[in-house]
């Protein structure tokens, strides 16, 4: 897999094309708290509190997918021919 890295310019970036970046190309996994999944993904079981888990979302912000290893979300990202970037 390969790391890519993008500078953006925020003043030169309208919020149209911000929206639009990456749409079904990227997505993107952030590690999360299990006291976060509720508001990502309502329709998730009630999971422990104090789990850090990984979340794959689509570039617009959309959740993808849940699950307890950022490698399975990479995996999963690239299953469905997207680029997956980490967010921190």
């Amino acid at each position: 897999m390969s790391e890519v890295s993008v500078t953006f310019e925020p003043e030169r970036v309208s919020i149209e094309a911000l929206a639009h970046l990456g749409e079904g190309h990227i997505a993107y996994v952030k590690q999360v708290r299990s006291e976060d999944v509720p508001g990502l993904f309502p329709q998730a079981p009630k999971i422990a509190p104090g789990l850090k888990l990984f979340a794959l979302h689509a570039a617009d912000g959309t959740p993808i997918m849940l699950t307890d290893s950022r490698e399975a979300a990479v995996a999963n990202a690239w299953s469905n021919e997207l680029q997956a970037v980490s967010v921190h």
